[in-house]
């Protein structure tokens, strides 16, 4: 099998074949008629995951996240860079092709980046509307106890918590990635927490003048409302896992393995 014939499957699968004209999902490297010896699913190519993928004897790396360092993984500006060079040259020297699936994903049937998440929570079937991933009612329990339970699911150190840890919450929304900064539109988180009457917002990245403050301020006006951050890796690295799940039966048997990314931070 090639990669071309596993791409085709995966969109097949995923959006019944449809292919966007225009996409951030592409090749970071190789080509499409490459034989395939095994497959890594992955938040980000870090030279990490790569270098777990050359130890597993695997050299398709499908990645939710850009290589090189912006959204659409524009070279020009690298072509002197050491950083760059030296990546690109273990991945060439070890003939590993990365592509991306990261529009195709949001897109598909259902998002499967919050699919996976879902799964990871054990949240499949607390869905408020089912037209929409964002919100959640879950048993009551406070934002400092939510907090804790993310942490264990999600397998993180550290968490952030905008609003009174003892405020109880049952209405959940969750905006994974970049979502969190309204997807084009400021506002749209503030107004998803009304519209939904939401007590708590899970978030990926934060801007700290918008969503932040917004619920910084309800909360010191008495209101119900928090903000709990996971940070855009641990809020999609799920969706990734659970695709080498459901991508193992499309494959015939081709070895498909999840390498977790891991947060980029450390804390002191």
């Amino acid at each position: 099998m090639n990669v071309q014939e596993v791409i085709d499957r995966i969109l097949l699968d995923c959006c019944g074949g449809h292919k966007l004209e225009q996409t951030c999902d592409v090749f970071a490297s190789g080509h499409p008629g490459m034989e395939v010896t095994g497959i890594v699913t992955t938040f980000m190519a870090t030279v990490d995951v790569i270098k777990e993928a050359i130890t597993l004897g695997a050299n398709l790396i499908i990645t939710h996240e850009p290589t090189y360092f912006t959204g659409m993984d524009t070279l020009d500006w690298l072509q002197e860079d050491p950083v760059y060079l030296a990546k690109k040259k273990l991945i060439e020297d070890h003939g590993i092709a990365i592509w991306r699936f990261h529009d195709h994903m949001h897109l598909a049937d259902t998002d499967r980046i919050y699919d996976g998440l879902l799964k990871q929570l054990g949240w499949e079937d607390k869905q408020l509307d089912e037209k929409s991933p964002w919100g959640y009612l879950i048993d009551e329990t406070t934002v400092g106890a939510l907090g804790g339970f993310l942490k264990q699911r999600l397998g993180m150190e550290v968490i952030q918590i905008v609003g009174n840890p003892e405020t109880p919450c049952s209405r959940i929304g969750i905006l994974v990635g970049g979502g969190s900064l309204g997807l084009g539109r400021e506002q749209m988180p503030m107004e998803l927490m009304t519209e939904k009457n939401l007590d708590v917002m899970i978030c990926g990245d934060i801007t700290e003048w918008t969503l932040c403050a917004y619920i910084n301020d309800a909360s010191m006006l008495g209101m119900n409302k928090a903000m709990i951050v996971i940070g855009h890796e641990r809020s999609e690295e799920w969706g990734m896992k659970y695709m080498a799940e459901w991508l193992r039966p499309l494959v015939n048997g081709f070895p498909v393995t999840f390498v977790d990314a891991k947060e980029p931070f450390i804390y002191l």
